[in-house]
């Protein structure tokens, strides 16, 4: 079971789609795609000079939508398979691809690996390199073992803080996964319930903040090495303080 290609899929309901799509292309440089899907629901970010995409954006019809990771593999039936000896849940599967849910609920997807190899640069100091999933934390420890387990070969070690938990890819591999344990249990759920979003690593927050409030994000909260945005479609996503090369805490 190979992954030789991720995506950070950004899921925002359908009736703000295009004031996300017009706000992600911004601030990633790109361009857009051929709209796909039965109602158009699904678009790539394209990024130029050669550089292969590492995030899409879909129309949801319900709830508030946030973010999923598509992993691109040369075997989708071998990368399921895996997955379900792991832990997963098969939540749908299609023509060549398949969706599958985390023990704590989080849905990802498996699909054909398209050849894929050349990471999109660094965009004004910054690049959306992170999908964080926030995590229950009665189901933190067992979320913890079926990513580290799934995800052979990627690095998978304790964060800088207690409630995080790194993911990361091998060289070369556009996005990297945070594990995120919240601080309470969601409330009205039967099970714990986990959910993502987009972190981007910035080598000047301060900066990257008023470009993206020029472009139409609010300002929701701060922590101690990040800040706490919400994009015009009504999504939350953080600018942390990492290296946009590496991903990795500066010094």
């Amino acid at each position: 079971m190979s992954i030789r290609w991720t995506y950070a899929f950004i899921d925002r309901p359908a009736a703000d789609f295009a004031r996300a799509h017009t706000f992600w292309t911004a601030v990633t440089d790109t361009g857009l795609s051929d709209f796909r899907g039965d109602q158009g629901e699904f678009v790539t970010l394209l990024p130029g000079g050669g550089a292969d995409p590492c995030v899409k954006a879909q129309g949801v019809d319900s709830g508030p939508g946030g973010a999923h990771l598509d992993f691109a593999v040369d075997d989708v039936e071998e990368f399921v398979a895996s997955a379900l000896r792991h832990g997963a849940d098969l939540a749908a599967e299609h023509d060549g691809w398949a969706v599958l849910r985390s023990p704590a609920g989080q849905l990802f997807c498996a699909v054909p690996w398209q050849g894929e190899s050349v990471r999109p640069p660094v965009v004004r100091g910054s690049r959306l390199d992170q999908v964080c999933v926030d995590v229950p934390p009665s189901a933190f420890d067992a979320e913890v073992a079926f990513w580290g387990g799934l995800l052979d070969g990627w690095l998978s070690v304790p964060g800088s803080l207690p409630e995080f938990h790194v993911l990361r890819p091998p060289a070369g591999l556009p996005v990297r996964v945070l594990l995120q344990r919240l601080g309470e249990e969601r409330a009205g759920r039967e099970r714990p319930t986990a959910a993502a979003h987009l972190d981007l690593a910035c080598a000047d927050i301060p900066g990257t903040r008023a470009r993206h409030e020029e472009l139409g994000a609010t300002f929701v909260a701060q922590g101690a090495h990040w800040t706490v945005m919400r994009d015009p479609a009504g999504g939350t996503y953080c600018l942390t303080g990492r290296d946009p090369e590496t991903g990795g805490l500066p010094g």
